[in-house]
């Protein structure tokens, strides 16, 4: 029997267009390196804690703190410069003047001799008619000679004398320049500081500023506590000091009853406890009255002040003129142990000695603190202490 033939048709291949193979490989090869991309990743950095947004902002104050101060510093040598420069402009058209005023007085013998003409002494002699008044003549002529040489000397003094003053103008022209360039440099540093700060704070969610907010309210504590320890400190040395010295009254009274023999056996009188100086107590009250005034940098009163700013209107109250900053400031009167601090000290805080404050007793101070913030009384181991110096 033959075979049937197949009414079946072929099977025809699928072909798959080439544009559409290749569509399809790079869809593949995309998601294939996404997929690698977001296995191979590196996770993206960690919010920093409280802590670390406490410190870093801290640090930026402090920082800040010590661009003041730069700032203050810079702010008053380009006062000082610019009220020289004005001085050396003053006395450079001074000088201009009497360089005028000689140069006239040398136009005016050039005009006369030009107008005189001039004669040899020997052909004036013989054409006088008077040889006595030829002589009388002569010596006229030498004072006049005199007095044309004293003229041109003057003219060559004034006119040295006025080209140093320019040159002194110009050099002070040039340090001022530098202490303006500073200054600005100086301005720009606090703002990118400050800057900074407030964005670190304005990122912080609700609860994490609860939460820093408690960090600082434990740090506060933490400084009174100190400032407590010292005050306790402090007070028992003067209640020490204040029994010593009733006993060397006692004992001075025993003594004038004695035979001058008997006194050599007396001890000596124990130096009274410390107590706030007159000025100290000056520049403490006025430092109190200016509690609740904001902190601005770079102010000295009286709306608003920086740390420096304040204790230097505090200390001019009570008559002592104290420098702009605090790293002069620091240097300025006698260096006082901690535990011997009297009211009207300046404390000062930092190993860059960016900040100070007034010592107000029991271990606590005024101080205008930083940006944002306002004049107030706070312990003085809020802050690490570099040092304290008595002014008056």
């Amino acid at each position: 029997m033959p075979l049937l033939a197949s009414h079946r048709k072929p099977r025809t291949p699928v072909r798959i267009p080439s544009s559409a193979v290749g569509f399809t490989t790079v869809a593949l090869a995309s998601v294939t390196l996404l997929s690698t991309q977001s296995a191979t990743a590196a996770p993206s950095a960690p919010k920093p804690s409280i802590e670390d947004v406490q410190k870093r902002v801290d640090t930026l104050y402090r920082e800040a703190g010590s661009a003041t101060q730069e700032y203050n510093r810079a702010k008053d040598a380009t006062a000082e410069q610019q009220d020289r420069m004005d001085t050396l402009l003053e006395e450079a058209a001074q000088r201009a003047d009497k360089v005028n005023e000689a140069r006239r007085a040398l136009g005016n013998y050039a005009a006369a001799q030009y107008r005189t003409g001039g004669l040899a002494s020997s052909m004036t002699f013989f054409l006088a008619d008077d040889p006595q008044s030829y002589f009388d003549q002569d010596q006229l002529m030498k004072r006049r000679s005199s007095q044309q040489q004293k003229a041109v000397d003057d003219f060559r003094t004034q006119q040295l004398a006025a080209a140093e003053k320019r040159t002194e103008a110009m050099e002070s022209l040039r340090t001022l320049t530098a202490s303006q360039a500073d200054l600005r440099s100086s301005k720009q540093d606090v703002q990118d500081k400050l800057s900074e700060a407030r964005t670190l704070l304005s990122e912080l969610t609700a609860q994490e500023k609860a939460r820093l907010a408690e960090l600082e309210r434990k740090k506060e504590a933490e400084a009174r506590k100190k400032a407590e320890k010292l005050a306790a400190e402090q007070a028992a040395a003067k209640e020490a000091a204040d029994e010593a010295a009733a006993d060397a009254a006692t004992a001075a009274a025993a003594v004038s009853t004695r035979t001058p023999a008997d006194t050599t056996a007396t001890g000596s009188t124990p130096a009274p406890a410390p107590t706030a100086s007159g000025k100290g107590a000056q520049a403490l009250a006025f430092a109190e009255s200016q509690i609740g005034k904001p902190y601005v940098w770079g102010a000295t009163g009286p709306a608003s002040y920086d740390c420096s700013g304040l204790t230097q209107a505090a200390w001019r109250e009570a008559g002592v003129d104290l420098p702009r900053t605090t790293w002069d400031q620091v240097n300025v009167g006698t260096a006082v142990a901690t535990a011997d601090l009297r009211p009207g000290d300046l404390v000062f805080f930092y190993d860059d000695i960016s900040h100070v404050g007034i010592y107000k007793g029991d271990g606590m101070m005024v101080h205008a603190p930083k940006p944002g913030a306002y004049v107030r009384e706070e312990s003085i181991f809020y802050m690490p202490i570099y040092g304290s110096v008595r002014p008056g």
